[in-house]
């Protein structure tokens, strides 16, 4: 009897062994999106607030930039227009990064202290899925829409007319900035396996964000060196936007945002690791 039909048989059990495990993490995460749709709607009033302040602040920023060009015609090669999409791009990165992970990165050390830690290691679920995913700011998809419009509106200035290959490459890259931002803040949260609370770790990078709304040519030497490749935030929103405003003579950029992506995730999976094994059970 031939073995061939074995083989595939196993390799059909498998696939269906993970399509299983697919549709089942994504009926979680759905399960997990209305718990934070009804926690949202809950206090109406604090999240109307939240997307007013983050709105405010989104004005301040692009006021910034006008009166910078008041005193200057480019930074670098950058014009106005093409700064305001930057930072129009940079705030969607943000408040999407915003939206999925923030929270849960920022609340780690809590669980860690408390010793909620334990019923989520004890679940049937990878725990790093339900530790990075609980709760979803609604808010922040709220807020990146607006940065949306004004990515829009700063296109329509400069005549932009990215191809296909264009947008889905800007989308691409904008969802390797938020894996990157998500791997570096998660493994600086889990430091609070070692220091119990590191709120203020996790916070202090999250301040770095504002890095990433100014062009890469406005900075030079080891200031550049460090943001670009130690804590890449100038890549992150940089390399996006250089793609959707044909400012990328070179894929060197993209191949080292992707790179730094990959390195990102690696290293955050091998900390978290690590981490996990240190924690010791509030019961015992």
């Amino acid at each position: 009897m031939s073995r061939e039909p074995r083989i595939e048989g196993r390799e059909q059990a498998g696939q269906g062994a993970e399509a299983g495990a697919l549709v089942r993490y994504l009926s979680i995460y759905a399960a997990l999106w209305k718990t934070s749709v009804t926690r949202e709607m809950s206090f109406k009033g604090n999240f109307i607030l939240w997307i007013v302040v983050e709105l405010l602040w989104f004005g301040l920023q692009l006021c910034f930039i006008s009166v910078l060009y008041l005193q200057t015609n480019s930074i670098g090669t950058w014009t106005q227009w093409q700064v305001v999409l930057l930072v129009g791009a940079s705030s969607f990165i943000q408040q999407t990064y915003q939206a999925i992970f923030l929270s849960n990165c920022v609340n780690l050390s809590e669980l860690v202290r408390t010793g909620k830690m334990d019923f989520l290691l004890m679940l049937p679920v990878n725990t790093r899925f339900v530790v990075s995913l609980r709760q979803v700011d609604l808010g922040s998809f709220v807020n990146g829409a607006f940065a949306v419009a004004v990515m829009v509106y700063a296109a329509g200035k400069l005549h932009l007319h990215p191809t296909a290959a264009q947008f889905l490459g800007f989308l691409a890259l904008c969802a390797v900035g938020i894996l990157i931002h998500y791997s570096l803040m998660f493994m600086l949260a889990a430091i609070s396996f070692w220091t119990v609370r590191a709120q203020g770790i996790v916070w202090g990078y999250y301040n770095l964000f504002n890095i990433a709304r100014m062009p890469d040519e406005a900075f030079r030497g080891v200031f550049k060196a460090i943001f670009t490749f130690v804590l890449p935030v100038l890549l992150v929103s940089n390399v996006p936007v250089r793609v959707l405003a044909n400012k990328l003579t070179s894929p060197t950029l993209w191949l080292v945002l992707l790179g730094m992506g990959l390195v990102c995730a690696v290293i955050s999976e091998w900390f978290w690791r690590v981490s996990v094994r240190r924690y010791t059970s509030a019961s015992t």
